[in-house]
């Protein structure tokens, strides 16, 4: 995704092709498998503990990671495709891509550390 971020669009846009796959696969994996945790582990507990960093930790990284994803999709269709009307879709494809890997890199190092928080065990 990186290297696909920062080419943008080459002359045979594989590179739309290539996010949208990953966008799709990454949405694939938040239904299967985080959704499903979160809403088994966070979302019982969630009122009276929002405030607590064990907690707090996992809504953050579940509110950004879905906005990213949202802002991935969006990008997706505004760019790969016309089903979006023309005032709707991006021209600077390679300035919102990029922006969009930051916050993806954001909700990466928040699903690291709420892993580590919620399963690792120090000694």
């Amino acid at each position: 995704m990186l290297g696909r971020c920062w080419r943008a669009r080459d002359a045979s846009g594989s590179t739309p092709r290539a996010s949208s796959i990953i966008v799709l696969l990454n949405l694939t994996l938040i239904i299967l498998t985080m959704f499903p945790a979160f809403h088994r582990q966070v979302l019982p507990k969630l009122p009276g503990r929002i405030g607590k960093p064990y907690y707090a930790l996992a809504i953050t990284h579940a509110a950004l990671g879905g906005v990213a994803e949202l802002a991935g999709f969006y990008i997706m269709l505004a760019a790969g495709t016309n089903f979006l009307p023309e005032k709707f879709r991006i021209t600077r494809y390679k300035f919102w891509m990029r922006r969009l890997l930051l916050a993806w890199w954001i909700v990466l190092l928040l699903g690291m550390a709420t892993y580590a928080r919620w399963y690792v065990t120090l000694r």
